[in-house]
């Protein structure tokens, strides 16, 4: 429920191929599987691309060649090698939430060194979650979209920054930090409290997780927050969730129950009587409307 992929056909892998500047880095599968409840995968014969598997909530494990079995767990990613048997599965209690690619190249090499094993991506408040995922959702809607050469060279340059936004995490980070410093500045626990919202948006977060997140207990930092915003802190995080919701439902033609997932709500009942409450549409009416 909520899950979505794009295979690209033999004959659009070979034209990726071909091209020069698409054949440094390119996407042969990509998807998003939300809470994957039994997704498990064994092959014994080697592909010929990288897999690149992004775990943002949840657990799950992997090996490669039959060897060690890895945990994962959330925020982390790893990559398995092109040209060598893997097995991975959701955990059976806590399925994880994935992002995942399969992508090759002359290049591709470079991206995947060194991570066959778990890669940390622990959320700070530099962290830029949210704008990997935006990078993630336009590879995604630019190959659904169709397999002419532009889209295939847009996702080929988008592929770049995705990857390097993992490998080069750091920089990453880095890059917007002075903005990010300001925007703290400004009100340090309630700015830093949005700042995890937003970047934590597609997960059930609990109050409980921000105020471990800012070292405060819950009651101190509900009143901090309220009395800044004028919003519980529950009642904000919604606000935001619905915010998003509006945005996929007007530029995206994902389904309404792959928009409940993209947002972390699971309950597509629940996520309908919160929409309609604060926008005065179910999100059905509000799709209609604005298109």
């Amino acid at each position: 429920m909520g899950a979505r992929s794009v295979v690209l056909p033999r004959m659009v892998v070979e034209m990726e191929l071909t091209d020069p500047l698409v054949s440094s880095l390119y996407i042969t599968d990509i998807g998003y599987y939300p809470k994957a409840m039994h997704h498990f995968r064994n092959r014994q014969e080697a592909i010929g691309c990288n897999v690149l598997i992004y775990c943002v909530e949840g657990a799950g494990w992997y090996s490669i060649d039959g060897g060690k079995q890895h945990s994962v767990k959330a925020n982390q990613y790893f990559i398995l090698p092109a040209g060598r048997t893997h097995v991975y599965a959701a955990d059976e209690k806590n399925p994880w939430t994935i992002y995942w690619v399969h992508f090759s190249g002359a290049q591709a090499e470079i991206y995947a060194e060194g991570a066959q094993f778990p890669q940390n991506v622990t959320p700070n408040i530099h962290s830029r979650i949210r704008d990997r995922n935006n990078i993630f959702e336009e590879m995604y809607s630019t190959l659904d979209m169709g397999y002419e050469r532009e889209n295939l060279r847009y996702a080929s340059s988008l592929l770049h920054y995705y990857l390097a936004s993992l490998r080069y995490l750091h920089q990453f980070r880095n890059a917007n930090k002075d903005e990010q410093r300001e925007k703290v500045s400004e009100n340090s626990v309630v700015s830093a409290a949005i700042h995890f919202m937003r970047e934590n948006l597609e997960k059930p977060l609990k109050l409980q997780d921000i105020a471990d997140y800012l070292g405060y207990s819950a009651s101190h930092f509900s009143m901090i927050f309220k009395k800044t915003t004028g919003h519980s802190p529950v009642n904000y995080i919604n606000l935001m969730k619905v915010k998003e919701a509006c945005a996929l439902l007007e530029n995206t033609d994902m389904k309404i129950n792959q928009i409940c997932h993209k947002i972390g709500i699971s309950d597509c009942y629940y996520f309908s009587r919160l929409f309609s409450k604060t926008m005065g549409f179910s999100p059905r009416e509000y799709r209609e409307e604005r298109r």
